[in-house]
């Protein structure tokens, strides 16, 4: 047999992992090939970019599934059932596809990030990422006339990058407050924040008034950008008493600038707050985090590069 596509291959991926126990996705790779009855040339089946068909899409299978909360990525190369996902494979399903993640609503926002728009998930018979095609590929539908190529490439791309800002979401989470200080002036220093000839300095549990770290732009340290973060769950939002504690914290420093950098969202109160304060408080919610970091590459790095190439004009005109 050929390799199935991703949405196929979910849940034979969930039922190897079923016992609760985490399990190196090179393991729960051997098991899904075994119980599929995959041949050594089905698993010799490449893309172009030379990875195996079958790894890109049990990979893209679990990212999905990890994405609606049926599995966890405890560290890396790991994965592990869920609550949720044992309470799928409670239903016997004879298939678990987009159609059955678009239960939940934290895969309905991760393609909606994705897509840019509304748009529902691949149906349950879709099969992006056929033969030949990196089925990072579950991001990429079959070519319409309504979409380019280039459309297509831009769209994948965006996908993953989604996926992986969830992942990085997940991972700050995990760790201690400390981390996600130090985190964020690490990035604000990659953004360009400090520059030379200033200085990026962690304040932590010590700091002024509860100020997290501080960013002195020049050497006198005459401008001062403060840092305040906050590691909280999805289920949880900050609201204005938190930003008015920031705003507080700024003027008894002297200061009238900050970042409030936090790994859930902002309330609309508390949007509306950062706005109308005389200092200039910038608020960044997680998935902006995220996408920050994608976007200056801390915290990540790069896969793989595809170029796209088109006819030189000018080397028609002018030989």
């Amino acid at each position: 047999m050929s390799v199935p596509d991703y949405q196929s291959l979910m849940l034979p991926v969930l039922v190897a992992v079923s016992d609760g126990l985490p399990y190196r996705v090179a393991d729960v790779r051997r098991t899904v090939a075994s119980t599929l009855g995959l041949t050594p040339d089905d698993l010799a089946e490449r893309i172009p970019s030379g990875q195996p068909v079958f790894d890109s899409r049990v990979n893209w299978a679990a990212t999905y599934m990890a994405q609606a909360g049926l599995l966890r990525r405890p560290r890396r190369g790991i994965l592990e059932l869920t609550d949720r996902g044992r309470s799928v494979l409670a239903e016997n399903p004879t298939r678990v596809d987009n159609v059955t993640l678009s239960r939940y609503p934290e895969f309905l926002e991760f393609k909606m990030r994705a897509t840019g728009s509304q748009d529902e998930p691949p149906a349950a018979s879709a099969t992006p990422g056929g033969s030949g095609t990196d089925a990072r590929a579950g991001a990429i539908n079959a070519p319409t006339a309504e979409t380019t190529p280039l459309e297509q490439l831009e769209r994948a791309v965006k996908e993953a990058n989604s996926a992986v800002s969830t992942e990085l979401l997940q991972r700050i989470r995990e760790r201690d407050p400390d981390f996600l200080e130090r985190l964020v002036l690490r990035l604000l220093t990659a953004m360009g924040y400090g520059g030379k000839a200033g200085a990026a300095q962690h304040l932590g549990r010590s700091g002024d008034q509860g100020l997290d770290g501080v960013i002195r732009q020049d050497a006198l340290g005459l401008e001062r950008v403060y840092v305040q973060a906050k590691r909280y769950g999805p289920e949880q939002s900050i609201g204005r008493p938190d930003i008015q504690a920031f705003v507080g914290a700024l003027h008894g420093a002297q200061a009238d600038r900050g970042v409030f950098i936090a790994t859930t969202r902002f309330t609309s109160e508390a949007r509306d707050y950062a706005e109308r304060v005389a200092a200039r408080v910038v608020l960044i919610d997680g998935i902006q985090l995220a996408e920050l970091m994608i976007l200056h590459n801390v915290g990540v790095q790069d896969e793989r590069t595809f170029t796209l190439r088109r006819v030189d004009e000018d080397f028609f005109d002018t030989l």
